[in-house]
């Protein structure tokens, strides 16, 4: 009896030795899972933050891009224009795009950027279709509301 008795509990350790060591190895490859998700998490967060940066950079190419078109029709802005003139369909044009820019701005950036941007592109809207009084400077009066879109930008963007 002794001796059977001897052999159960060797059985009985190599069945426990079996037991926790494959214990160890599910708990090693569950934490090796769990680990290799979550960097596969953070690097699609850091592909979709790249993403959305350069969306973001790209449109504010776009913006700068436009309001300096609309600020060289506010430099060419005829005392007299009609409805049928080139620079009034190119002006309409430039600040029809103007407009849908400045409105991308507002989805994409925080409210701080598009209130910047909105107050350029007033600026731009009342100096390309009604002009400023004579004496003043169509540069002057868009520089503070262009460099504080471009700053507000540049703290967003980083």
């Amino acid at each position: 009896m002794t001796g059977m008795s001897g052999q159960v509990w060797v059985s009985l350790i190599s069945l426990g030795g079996v037991v926790l060591g494959g214990s160890l190895s599910y708990l090693v490859q569950h934490r090796t899972q769990l680990s290799a998700e979550r960097a596969e998490q953070q690097r699609q967060q850091l592909a979709l933050s790249e993403a959305r940066r350069g969306e973001r950079l790209a449109l504010l190419e776009r913006f700068v891009e436009v309001g300096a078109q609309a600020e060289r029709s506010a430099f060419s802005r005829p005392s007299e224009w009609e409805d049928t003139d080139a620079w009034f369909l190119t002006t309409r044009d430039v600040m029809n795009r103007l407009w849908v820019a400045e409105r991308l701005i507002r989805i994409q950036f925080p409210l701080p950027v598009h209130d910047a941007a909105r107050a350029y592109s007033l600026d731009l809207n009342r100096t390309v279709w009604e002009g400023l009084p004579d004496g003043e400077s169509v540069r002057d009066y868009l520089e503070n509301n262009r460099l504080a879109f471009l700053d507000a930008a540049r703290a967003v963007m980083g």
